[in-house]
């Protein structure tokens, strides 16, 4: 990639670090899409230990461009999103893959095939990680931030994208402890 392509491609992901999530830092402020990527990047980095047969090399370039999309549609949460929604950030971001560098176009859209497809192992634990960071992080944040759903939906989230590791499962009931300590102490 040339420096005017790579200039670019990051004045579009540069608007990640102004698109906010629904969720809230533990200081009190909107956490932006850019923050919960590199979060899920950093957790990549911390468990590669735990899947020795894992591509972590893999697992953190999905981590970093999996919400590429909400570039151009803002972040919806889960529980509020629509396939009409999905079908709009896919269009979305495909036309600007299609703009990219042969070798950068190829890459995306080969993670972005595993990434959906979610068969693969790398694929999987992306997946749980990208779900295990939106508990986390609901659990760093003031619970007066959260909306009413978020009780019960932070105690049953991801259960299905944890099920295939142990590891996962049990790092998933220890957030699921935090939560149900953080609502009991509201």
């Amino acid at each position: 990639m040339n420096a005017r392509e790579l200039l670019e491609a990051l004045s579009v992901a540069e608007r990640l670090k102004d698109t906010t999530r629904h969720c809230y830092t533990s200081k009190g402020r909107h956490e932006s899409v850019a923050e919960h990527s590199w979060m899920m990047t950093l957790m990549a980095f911390f468990m590669k230990n735990e899947f020795p047969e894992a591509d972590f090399n893999k697992i953190i370039q999905m981590c970093i461009i999996h919400d590429l999309g909400e570039c151009f549609t803002g972040d919806i949460p889960t529980f509020l999103k629509t396939k009409e929604h999905e079908n709009s950030e896919e269009e979305l971001l495909n036309n600007w893959i299609k703009s990219l560098p042969e070798a950068a176009r190829s890459e995306m859209i080969s993670l972005y095939k595993e990434m959906n497809e979610r068969q693969t192992l790398e694929a999987k634990i992306y997946k749980a990680i990208d779900s295990l960071e939106a508990l986390i992080q609901h659990n760093f944040s003031d619970i007066s931030t959260w909306s009413e759903n978020e009780f019960d939906l932070n105690l049953t989230y991801a259960d299905d994208r944890v099920d295939f590791s142990k590891y996962l499962s049990d790092l998933r009931e220890k957030i699921r402890k935090d939560t149900v300590k953080k609502i009991s102490n509201k």
